[in-house]
């Protein structure tokens, strides 16, 4: 039997942590939203704001309905303050250790009906449970980015998620309006286990002379009728979020043909990130 949900508390106010508390609050849930200092918090809120202020203006929400989604958003930068949540969602860096500290604080603060789970786009689940003390009410929610554009979540069942965690979670999806498609517990999941190889082959096809950027891009486009090339795709992503999840399938796997790509390597050693940082595989305004 599904778990009642009321309020969801998300960890992180950055791209996704945002957008998953925009989705949360437009569905009529009551949302806390945490990150560590009051300019990332800000940043937070003026993205969902001017997102939204998109859909007012597109004619797909009205203006009421706009200022109804914020006011149901509180802002924290405690999560000692996220005690009454019933379901949780982590949306900070990729970074295993990390996401474990964060689970492990959340384990001690929230009630303990509450549901853990977390966005992670490739880290086990499993691992992540472990770092609390209820593993069987831990689970992978991995929204698509941008969460409120994107109509897929991946949900990821850890080895000891039980059941009513698992249907609570798909349930909560749909009622944000989600598609749901269901992963095992292996390393990338179902999409990045596809999709970041085909992003690592193409900075190999870079770095071999086989195309340009833009002649690898165009190929992938009008060829094979995707929406964005695979390295247009990578900077919007952020090279250095590709390269943590190449580096997660081949330790994850072991298998040299996940091996990350050298200049991917060398491209996030130089700072050059994509979008968020201005410059990636293209220059970005």
């Amino acid at each position: 039997m599904a778990h009642p949900v009321k309020i969801i508390g998300v960890v992180g106010a950055g791209q996704m942590g945002s957008g998953i508390s925009q989705l949360a609050a437009s569905a009529g849930f009551q949302v806390l939203m945490m990150d560590v200092d009051q300019p990332a918090i800000s940043r937070g809120l003026n993205s969902i704001s001017s997102s939204l202020s998109r859909f007012v203006r597109k004619g797909a929400i009205t203006q009421e309905k706009m200022d109804e989604s914020l006011g149901l958003i509180r802002p924290t930068t405690s999560l000692e303050d996220f005690q009454p949540a019933d379901f949780v969602v982590e949306a900070v860096a990729e970074e295993e250790s990390l996401k474990k500290r964060i689970f492990s604080q959340m384990d001690k603060i929230v009630k303990p009906s509450a549901i853990l789970a977390s966005n992670t786009s490739s880290i086990s689940i499993t691992r992540l449970a472990n770092s609390t003390k209820r593993p069987t009410q831990v689970i992978g929610m991995h929204f698509m980015n941008p969460p409120p554009l994107m109509k897929l979540v991946e949900v990821v069942r850890g080895m000891a998620t039980e059941d009513p965690v698992f249907e609570t979670t798909k349930v909560l999806a749909e009622r944000l309006g989600k598609t749901v498609c269901c992963s095992k517990d292996y390393p990338g999941f179902i999409v990045n286990r596809i999709i970041m190889p085909m992003i690592n082959e193409a900075f190999y096809a870079l770095m071999e002379g086989v195309g340009t950027a833009d002649d690898i891009d165009s190929g992938m486009k009008l060829g094979t009728n995707h929406p964005m090339g695979p390295l247009e795709l990578a900077d919007f992503i952020g090279l250095d979020t590709c390269l943590s999840i190449m580096r997660v399938l081949h330790q994850g796997l072991g298998d040299t043909k996940y091996r990350p790509c050298p200049l991917l390597v060398r491209y996030v050693d130089a700072g050059w990130l994509g979008k968020k940082t201005g410059r990636g595989v293209y220059q970005h305004d």
